[in-house]
């Protein structure tokens, strides 16, 4: 079979079109899940207002970091993200 950019989709029996497929965006937008029970709402509130990043902690690990407070083994770091690449995530 080749794919072929602007050829027609050829529906698949039992599998349902990808109009009727809900995405996890439009399952968010919908009303709130058994999921989010009273107990969980307010855990996701204060989740949602939390920032990205900790930038107080990031300072910290930097400064420890630089007077050698951190051990670092750049070695294990390479062989760590060459693991990572080589898994196929």
């Amino acid at each position: 079979m080749k794919v072929v950019p602007g050829a027609a989709a050829t529906p698949v029996a039992g599998i349902a079109p990808a109009a009727e497929i809900r995405t996890p965006a439009t399952a968010a937008t919908s009303a709130p899940s058994k999921l989010q029970s009273s107990v969980l709402q307010p855990a996701m509130a204060a989740m949602s207002e939390m920032p990205d990043i900790d930038h107080e902690k990031v300072a910290a690990l930097k400064t420890a970091l630089e007077r050698g407070e951190l051990p670092f083994n750049p070695a294990k770091l390479a062989a760590l993200i060459d693991r990572y690449h080589r898994s196929g995530r």
